[in-house]
């Protein structure tokens, strides 16, 4: 595997490290025990000092993702990390495709909009700066399933043009080369509220929200997501391995 980095990149160095040693870490022969190249072996592969190598190890062993012995080497631990990439994600409909099901856009729209006090703290931006707003209503035929607001941060340049019929993380990786790594979400019930109407419910009927925040390689924030999930046409399920 050719280990490089960006040095014209604006993301600290030892985070492109532990980035790369995480890919490394998922590669089937270091999975399997064979050792990772040595501090020196990758400073000076990398142009990075052995400071910066050893303060991304340093991270990955506090996690268990790495075991280092002294004058042995450094292998992978047996901790299996309970998040993933979203390289390891679908889209919904990529999913219910996999279910057999076919969904498609009821609803598909994408505009500019000032943020609300909320989002704006979200995104830690002024109250009257624009940012793009994306509105999903999927379902199956003209029966709705779910209801998603997007919202991307300022910095990334989205357009209201840009084709959202595509996954929307390959598309901002191919765009805008914008590459989504980690997400935290919140997941309760609510009332149906003001997207009864979109979701064919009640106003006091029960949705399942799902509240989302995606992050780039850097921990800044991309996408904060809202989701409005039809509790009897949908179940949300989590699997964790350990």
């Amino acid at each position: 595997m050719k280990l490089s980095i960006n040095h014209q990149s604006k993301l600290p160095l030892h985070i492109q490290v532990e980035e790369l040693l995480r890919k490394l870490i998922e590669a089937p022969e270091f999975r399997n025990g064979k050792f990772l190249p040595k501090e020196v072996e990758l400073a000076n592969q990398l142009g990075v000092s052995r400071n910066t190598i050893r303060q991304a190890t340093n991270k990955l062993e506090h996690e268990g993702l790495l075991i280092r012995k002294k004058g042995v080497g450094t292998t992978v631990g047996s901790k299996i990390p309970l998040s993933t990439g979203l390289e390891y994600w679908y889209s919904f409909t990529q999913e219910m495709k996999q279910l057999g099901i076919d969904v498609i856009n009821l609803k598909l729209q994408a505009q500019f909009v000032l943020p609300d006090e909320h989002i704006a703290g979200v995104f830690k931006i002024r109250a009257n700066k624009k940012l793009l707003k994306l509105s999903k209503l999927k379902g199956t035929g003209t029966d709705p399933i779910v209801y998603f607001e997007s919202y991307f941060h300022p910095r990334i340049g989205v357009q209201e043009q840009d084709d959202f019929t595509i996954p929307l993380y390959v598309m901002l990786e191919k765009k805008y080369g914008v590459k989504a790594v980690r997400s935290f979400e919140n997941i309760k019930a609510i009332l149906a509220g003001p997207f009864a109407p979109l979701l064919k419910l009640r106003k006091n009927d029960p949705v399942l929200f799902r509240e989302r925040f995606v992050y780039d390689p850097g921990d800044r924030l991309v996408e904060y997501n809202l989701g409005y999930y039809r509790p009897d046409r949908f179940t949300y399920s989590i699997n964790l391995k350990r």
